[in-house]
């Protein structure tokens, strides 16, 4: 195993990104999967000079990205966005995209649970042609009831899985799977071997340490079952706006370079735009928290 993190919490320039997760002994990047963003060649340069690899990319279901769509040209617009996510990643020598495939923030189905399912797997089908195509895994990612309806456990990520292709993965993410999981230690051990990717925030989406969450006994049950790939860094630290806040610095409150779409995703997680200093303690206290663990 080692400790990788996303960079889409926080709108700024990737140099900056690396320069901070070689400090705390990250060792790869799951880049934000937004495909339009990042030069390949520029990228694969700055990734080398810093040292980190590339571990994949998350796929940002936001807008109108939705494979399970009712609307046939949504779905194949979405498949595309997916496609387009995998080549960037094959492109950077990376192994995975963590692949959301609804829309984040949609709870509310389009039609019969018989027409979704055939439209998600007919389409997560499409995708992973061109991920054989291109060399890259996919591993499908269950977000807990408040940001999806329709994938919220690791049984039904992995139901997707294999209705796709025995050589598609799933994606745990400690944050969502201590919502909505009966037993989080037996739904790692459900998906053994097809566990791809493993997400990593506290139960109340702090840094990993700041929560309740057993890490020893997650990374335990993580070594059991054989995973050895990243715990990718992913909290998304919620605001608050009382006098209570223990963090009262921690938004940045004249923010730059940051899409209204991109704004709006974060906000939607209860987040906003963090501070540089807020951020870096958090990528710290992940690392620290992790890393011991993991070696």
């Amino acid at each position: 195993m080692h400790l990788s993190t996303h960079n889409w919490m926080r709108a700024e320039p990737l140099e900056t990104t690396l320069k901070r997760i070689k400090k705390f002994g990250y060792e790869s990047i799951e880049i934000s999967g937004e495909p339009e963003q990042y030069k390949t060649k520029e990228t694969r340069a700055l990734l080398k000079e810093h040292g980190i690899r590339c571990w994949g990319a998350v796929t940002l279901m936001l807008g109108e990205r939705n494979l399970a769509a009712k609307n046939q040209g949504q779905r194949e617009r979405s498949v595309q966005y997916v496609k387009d996510v995998l080549t960037m990643v094959s492109e950077l020598d990376g192994e995975i995209i963590t692949l959301v495939p609804a829309t984040v923030g949609k709870v509310v189905p389009d039609g019969t649970e018989e027409e979704e399912w055939k439209w998600v797997v007919d389409a997560t089908r499409e995708c992973f042609t061109h991920a054989k195509k291109v060399g890259v895994k996919i591993a499908v990612e269950p977000l807990n009831r408040f940001e999806t309806y329709l994938f919220n456990r690791g049984a039904q990520a992995l139901a997707l899985a294999d209705a796709v292709s025995p050589e598609c993965g799933v994606c745990l993410d400690a944050y969502h799977i201590h919502m909505e999981e009966f037993n989080v230690y037996d739904a790692i051990r459900q998906v053994g071997k097809r566990l791809f990717d493993f997400h990593v925030a506290d139960n109340n989406r702090f840094a990993a340490g700041l929560g309740q969450i057993d890490w020893p006994k997650i990374v335990a049950t993580l070594k059991e079952v054989g995973y050895d790939g990243a715990l990718t860094n992913e909290f998304v630290a919620p605001v608050d706006r009382t006098p209570a806040a223990p963090y009262p610095e921690m938004v940045e409150r004249h923010p730059v370079d940051i899409s209204p779409e991109q704004l709006k995703f974060i906000q939607d997680h209860g987040s906003s735009v963090l501070t540089e200093k807020f951020y870096t303690d958090q990528m710290r206290i992940t690392a620290e928290t992790l890393l011991p663990l993991i070696k």
